[in-house]
């Protein structure tokens, strides 16, 4: 036993460095064509010429996360499958939906790489310019907007605003920001609840505009939207978006991919993808990341626990 033992440490810097031995998977737990998808697909691009090996991105979306952070969940533990998804999965959804095995030992953090700053976007045209015109609004009717999805960050950040100052909000729940934002810009919702980079190119387009941010700072691409706090509303709610691997995933290739992204986010091809997209990009290594995630899992747990929300 002992002599097997020992094979197999010497076995784990040659599995190391023969990573990746065949293209490797990034599973984008939500919707084509988000800032997710996005983000990952500039990760991908990166890492292909730093392997010379294949990195592809697939979506799994549904249940605000879940579905694709199982599948890494399932994966073989070797470094092949990835994810690139905020920490809503791990952190959010397992005080909300029973057994999804999810939470923060549920996979290995390989490196944060975005803060994705959660913000309200109406249409261009729109006659609300402030939040607070938008809480005065839903005192008089009901308000309909769209977020990724129940219980998710930017739906948290409209809940927040509601616990804050009041109002009628009614949830429509889509399959990304994407669907959302279409729907504002046809009319056929008041506002979207979003990762802000989303809908950056919408913006940039002059057919939607930013009301306001849910960090603690705003967003770089909106120096002149005021965050929620600013605008006297209470409504705090931050998010971050970071590489995921297998569980048992070993640590050679771990600390193989937490470099390799810290490299990535430096190429020129990462940094039009944060111009393009107004992206925040902000590196964490997997020992970072890992407390970041337990923290924010303590800390919506006892937000939940707070509001009353029970899992289902």
């Amino acid at each position: 036993m002992k002599r097997l033992l020992f094979l197999a440490l010497l076995l784990i810097p040659f599995a190391a460095k023969a990573f990746p031995d065949r293209p490797v998977t990034i599973i984008n737990p939500y919707a084509t064509g988000s800032s997710t998808d996005a983000a990952a697909r500039a990760l991908a691009d990166a890492f292909t010429r730093d392997f010379g090996q294949n990195f592809v991105v697939t979506s799994q979306s549904g249940a605000s996360g879940v579905v694709g952070m199982r599948a890494l969940m399932a994966a073989a533990p070797d470094g092949h499958t990835l994810a690139y998804a905020p920490l809503v999965p791990l952190a959010f959804q397992p005080h909300l939906v029973r057994n999804t095995g999810l939470g923060p030992d549920a996979v290995a953090p390989v490196c944060n790489v975005t803060e994705n700053i959660l913000g309200i976007m109406v249409k261009a045209d729109s006659p609300w310019r402030t939040l607070p015109d938008m809480v005065a609004a839903a005192k008089q009717r009901p308000l309909n907007y769209g977020s990724p999805g129940p219980n998710s960050a930017p739906f948290l950040g409209v809940h927040r605003v509601q616990v804050a100052a009041g109002g009628q909000w009614t949830h429509v729940p889509f399959r990304g920001d994407g669907a959302s934002l279409t729907e504002v810009i046809a009319g056929r919702l008041d506002f979207a609840a979003i990762v802000v980079a989303s809908g950056v190119p919408m913006a940039r387009a002059g057919q939607t505009r930013l009301v306001a941010v849910f960090s603690e700072g705003r967003h770089p691409a909106f120096p002149d939207v005021p965050t929620a706090r600013e605008q006297g509303v209470d409504a705090f709610q931050p998010s971050f978006a970071a590489l995921w691997a297998t569980r048992g995933t070993p640590e050679p290739i771990l600390d193989r991919l937490q470099e390799a992204c810290r490299r990535a986010m430096e190429t020129e091809s990462f940094k039009r993808f944060a111009e393009n997209w107004g992206a925040v990009p902000q590196f964490r290594g997997r020992a970072d990341l890992g407390r970041l995630l337990a923290s924010e899992y303590e800390a919506t747990g006892k937000a939940f626990r707070e509001l009353g929300v029970q899992p289902e």
